[in-house]
């Protein structure tokens, strides 16, 4: 028992136990298609992240508002309207302007193949086309998400 408790002990604290990642999905945009954003959500809900889900028709202003104060390391985009060219930069920028570079964006959705690289200079870490399985999905935000400090 004594060892135990010296093990969990660091400089005589009690060890802080990690906090789970937090993803925030969010639909940004006039789309009113979100069994996507919900599958996706359900996945890494059930893969052990923390999310929370915004909802339709959300402006870039109210998806990082989101993102600051739920405190998020990642935030998923889903987005099939055909403005991600727009929102999904707009998104990056505005928070790079609040000092939260080190939030992961992800999306997802109708992307030509073609915007794929134009949304990566932009700040779009990565994007899932359709047919891109759950568990690759999962799998790169467990690579890829920490949580923040």
């Amino acid at each position: 028992m004594a060892s135990a408790m010296a093990k969990s002990l660091v400089a005589g604290r009690p060890k802080k136990p990690e906090r789970k990642v937090r993803i925030l999905i969010a639909k940004p945009g006039l789309d009113g298609h979100d069994r996507g954003a919900k599958i996706i959500a359900r996945a890494l809900r059930d893969a052990g992240f923390e999310i929370i889900y915004t909802g339709l028709h959300q402006t870039p202003e109210m998806i990082v508002n989101a993102a600051a104060q739920e405190d998020v390391d990642g935030i998923g985009l889903s987005i099939l309207s055909g403005a991600h060219n727009y929102l999904l930069p707009r998104i990056v920028d505005m928070l790079r302007k609040k000092k939260m570079r080190d939030v992961v964006v992800f999306g997802g959705g109708i992307i030509p193949d073609e915007d794929i690289p134009k949304l990566r200079r932009k700040g779009v870490d990565r994007v899932f086309t359709p047919g891109t399985t759950l568990q690759e999905i999962v799998t790169y935000v467990r690579e890829r998400v920490r949580p923040r400090k």
